[in-house]
C-alpha cells in the first residue's frame, strides 16, 4: 500500500558517501525534526534523471531552502558509490543529499517501487517526491509511467507556497 499524505515514514537505512567513506543514516537522521524535500530517481544516469530530475533540484536548491526547507535529498535504488559517482558528475556539491536505497527497502516500504526488469534495472523506485516534515508526509507527487511533471523541483516550490515550512 502506498503511503499516504499525514502518515509517518517507515524506518528505513540508508547509505551516503563521506570524506570517511560509505555512511549509514536512519530515516530519523534524515528527517526527524526538519522540513525535507525528497525525490525519488529509477536510476542515477538515466536519461530523464539525469537531464532534469536531479539538476532541477541543484539548481532551485537556494530558492527551495529559502522556502524553509532544510535538506533537498534525492534517493534512488543504487549502491552508495553510483549514488556518488551521480553527485559528482553533475556537481551536486552540498546541494543535494544522495541517499542510495540499494536494496529499494525505502521505496517498497512507501509502497512507491516500480519493476524495471523489463528494462534489465530489477526492482527500483518509481519517479516521485515527497515534502516530508519532521518525518510525516505533507505532500506526496507520485508521477505516472513515463512522465516527469509533478515530482520536479518547480512542483515543490509551488507546494511549498502553500505549506509553511
Amino acid at each position: 500500500m502506498t503511503i499516504s499524505v499525514g502518515e509517518r515514514l517507515p524506518e528505513a537505512t540508508f547509505m551516503t558517501m563521506t570524506a570517511d567513506g560509505p555512511n549509514k543514516l536512519s530515516t530519523a537522521d534524515v528527517f526527524a525534526g526538519k522540513t525535507v524535500a525528497l525525490f525519488a530517481v529509477p536510476g542515477a544516469f538515466t536519461p530523464t534523471c539525469s537531464a532534469k530530475h536531479l539538476p532541477g533540484f541543484i539548481e532551485k536548491s537556494a530558492e527551495i531552502k529559502a522556502k524553509g526547507v532544510d535538506t533537498i535529498a534525492c534517493l534512488s535504488v543504487n549502491d552508495v558509490f553510483v549514488m556518488d559517482a551521480w553527485a559528482k558528475s553533475q556537481n551536486a556539491g552540498d546541494e543535494v543529499v544522495m541517499l542510495a536505497d540499494g536494496n529499494g527497502e525505502f521505496a517498497k516500504a512507501v509502497g512507491l517501487e516500480m519493476d524495471g526488469t523489463g528494462f534489465g534495472m530489477g526492482v527500483r523506485a518509481q519517479r516521485f517526491s515527497i515534502l516530508v516534515k519532521d518525518g510525516e508526509v505533507a505532500e506526496l507527487n507520485v508521477e505516472a509511467p513515463g512522465e516527469f511533471k509533478v515530482s520536479s523541483a518547480d512542483h515543490i516550490l509551488g507546494q511549498l507556497d502553500g505549506v509553511s515550512a
